[in-house]
């Protein structure tokens, strides 16, 4: 794209953490900015809204690792596994599957994927400190580094190849033996005897106040929220005219699609072809916890992340492999609750808690790297979707990318990796 001399009517579509963001990011620029969402920005249909809150540089590993197709079966058959495959999604989930396991074929594959998304999430904590300063809510974002709790030494090397990963893409640790951990976290079950704190790690309070009042802030400074569904765009000799949306159109320059799970049919309508699925995440947050963690925990044996916060516990993990419209299995936030409770021996029994549930789609490409970049339609549609795991660690920068993007500049990193054309 040239660099633009004026003022742009952009439309961004979706109002979660990556559209907020990019609306921040285009006000900020002097654009001329719509965002179009049908629901509440930051409200509980967005990924964003439910996530464990975590925004750490080391969140660089890939869901699909070697060796990880030999424990499809037990997926499709251990119903309180990490990550579970519903049967009746098999079908039209299959090519995405079949992507998501050649993509985490090879070490070699994962090294490459684990280098593209330290390149949006390595600096992730400054980012989002600058940015709640920017829109003056400092207190969503809080610093206190994030805590990976093992049983032993032993279960710690059996992570060997990520923690390899992390430390070749510049993510540092401190290793913390039983006392140590005991020390830092007195709650946390005896059982775990061995930690890796990550001191750069941050995570946010509430995801989904926060993404509102980027939003807030947003139209602090002039941009308009129309609540519609946007449904396609009007495009003519390559250059847009308007978007759709079930409330009429919406004419523009440019338009951004964010819409997290909802962005296949407008990649489509753009042009493009994605393999996009929900990884259907869940959370429980216990309110008025009587034990908990210090610090946001990730214990080894759960793979879900532990996040103290002022709603209560937030216990968030869990992926579930299924349709968007199935209903969700409430199950999984049980099993992220009995979790918790052998975590945390002093949380009581599980009569005692008030339990608040939540289940989001996490827009997922199989080979775990966001779309960033022009439509194939238009050169004024652009894509910024499928964060999968790392939406929000990963929202500021990509407001940021797609800003430059639009106005010319260099965004300062390789885009070209995260591009729509690698699923042509």
């Amino acid at each position: 794209m040239k660099q633009d001399r004026k003022p742009l009517r952009i439309a961004v579509i979706g109002a979660g953490i990556v559209g907020a963001t990019t609306a921040w990011e285009l006000i900020k620029d002097g654009h001329d900015v719509t965002l179009i969402e049908p629901g509440e920005p930051g409200g509980p249909q967005a990924a964003s809204y439910g996530n464990g809150a975590w925004i750490s540089p080391a969140s660089i590993i890939p869901m699909s690792m070697p060796g990880l197709w030999r424990k499809v079966p037990g997926y499709l058959l251990d119903a309180n596994g990490p990550l579970v495959l519903r049967w009746s999604a098999l079908p039209t989930m299959a090519p995405w599957l079949l992507r998501f396991l050649a993509a985490g074929w090879t070490v070699e594959k994962v090294e490459h994927t684990a280098r593209l998304l330290a390149s949006i999430l390595r600096d992730s904590p400054q980012r989002h400190v600058a940015l709640s300063n920017e829109i003056g809510k400092p207190d969503y974002i809080r610093r206190t580094g994030l805590l990976y709790a093992y049983p032993d030494r032993k279960a710690f090397a059996d992570d060997a190849l990520a923690w390899r990963l992390r430390k070749e893409n510049g993510v540092r640790w401190v290793e913390l033996d039983a006392g140590e951990l005991r020390r830092r976290e007195p709650d946390l079950s005896p059982d775990y005897r061995f930690g890796a704190f990550v001191e750069e790690g941050a995570y946010c309070t509430d995801p989904g106040a926060y993404v509102a009042a980027i939003v807030d802030a947003a139209r602090t400074r002039g941009t308009v929220l129309r609540q519609a569904r946007a449904t396609g765009f009007v495009v003519t000799n390559g250059r847009l005219e308007a978007v759709t949306t079930d409330q009429g159109r919406i004419v523009r320059d440019r338009a951004v699609i964010c819409a997290g799970i909802w962005s296949k049919a407008l990649t489509e309508a753009a042009g493009d072809r994605v393999f996009l699925a929900s990884e259907r995440g869940y959370h429980g947050v216990i309110a008025s916890p009587a034990a908990g963690p210090r610090l946001p925990i990730m214990p080894s044996d759960g793979r879900m992340a532990n996040t103290p916060t002022p709603a209560g516990l937030r216990l968030s993990g869990q992926v579930e492999l299924a349709q968007v419209d199935a209903e969700p299995d409430w199950a999984r936030v049980e099993i992220l609750v009995r979790h918790a409770l052998t975590t945390y021996p002093g949380l009581g029994a599980r009569a005692g808690l008030t339990v608040d549930r939540w289940m989001g789609h996490r827009p997922s490409t199989p080979d775990g790297r966001p779309v960033i970049g022009v439509a194939s339609a238009s050169p004024d549609i652009v894509h910024a979707f499928g964060h999968g795991h790392v939406g929000l660690a990963s929202g500021p920068i990509t407001g940021r990318i797609v800003a430059d993007l639009i106005a010319g500049r260099d965004a300062g990193i390789n885009v070209r990796p995260f591009a729509i054309s690698r699923f042509a």
